[in-house]
């Protein structure tokens, strides 16, 4: 691995327990004599030239702080480690704030990897030519209605051919980290994080289509409210609202250009274990011996 000289520290910002963590961090990371930049409010646009300098990125934080982390750290082929502060923190990597400082050590000799998670591009379209605006998604993209339990009636299309129509609270379009998340919660299935696939989940679908259907690596989806909605339909990407679709709009959804990088110091095959541990917990972590195939 590359040498690791300078490291950006991103805080929650608006979990202020998370920032006393963060400058914990900095001021280790200042006695070892190690280049760092420090902050505990920010957003996507304000840390943007500090990320591209960094080597590597620590977020503190739960899933959340992961998500926004890992897109704007994308852009600039960044890694980022996190450090969890959250309730599941599927996604971070050092399990307690307590243990940051043996996270360090390890992350600084060397020891860790490199995974790359897929992410997805959202583009709102105007009468199927004119692009209004691009959201990446780490997560999910889901079109609902703009108030909850409101059933909204979806076009989809397939490589430009039209799949089906869903009447349905949401349909959810989601990257394999986020089948975990809010399509694992509707009944979709798990995608191990290497996969390039994208998976759509209808929520609580009514007299249409309600499997969830896995897509090939390089597919191409297009979501398309039809006229029969009464209500507002909203477009979210990875948890936040970012459009109100108005007539003769669609999103088109593909494979992002970036991909996310997560620093990881357990073992390559820590994706099971982990996931299985935080959804059942009640049972023996330790589980039985350990078996190897050469017994």
């Amino acid at each position: 691995m590359t040498k690791i000289k300078r490291i950006g520290v991103l805080a929650h910002p608006s979990r202020p327990d998370t920032h006393p963590v963060a400058r914990d961090i900095a001021k280790i990371l200042n006695q070892r004599g190690i280049a760092n930049w420090l902050y505990t409010v920010w957003d996507e646009d304000s840390v943007v030239n500090d990320v591209a300098e960094a080597d590597i990125v620590m977020a503190i934080g739960g899933d959340g702080a992961m998500l926004r982390a890992g897109r704007v750290c994308a852009e600039h082929d960044v890694p980022v480690l996190g450090i969890n502060m959250g309730w599941l923190g599927f996604l971070t990597e050092i399990k307690s704030p307590d243990d940051w400082q043996s996270g360090l050590d390890q992350l600084l000799c060397g020891d860790y990897w490199i995974e790359e998670r897929m992410m997805l591009r959202a583009t709102l379209m105007q009468d199927k030519r004119t692009e209004l605006s691009s959201h990446n998604a780490l997560n999910d993209v889901v079109v609902s209605g703009s108030v909850f339990g409101r059933m909204v009636q979806i076009n989809s299309y397939i490589d430009k051919h039209w799949a089906t129509t869903y009447n349905a609270d949401a349909l959810i379009i989601s990257t394999p980290t986020g089948s975990t998340a809010y399509a694992l919660a509707t009944g979709g299935p798990i995608l191990p994080p290497e996969l390039r696939n994208i998976l759509m989940v209808p929520m609580a679908p009514h007299l249409s289509m309600e499997r969830p259907i896995v897509l090939s690596r390089g597919a191409v989806v297009d979501i398309e409210p039809t006229r029969e909605n009464r209500h507002q339909v909203v477009l979210t990407v990875d948890g936040r609202v970012v459009a109100e679709l108005s007539e003769n709009q669609h999103i088109c959804i593909t494979s992002a250009e970036p991909v996310s990088k997560f620093a990881r110091l357990r073992d390559r095959n820590y994706f099971y274990r982990s996931l299985l541990d935080r959804m059942e917990p009640r049972i023996n972590r330790h589980g039985p011996r350990r078996m190897t195939f050469d017994e």
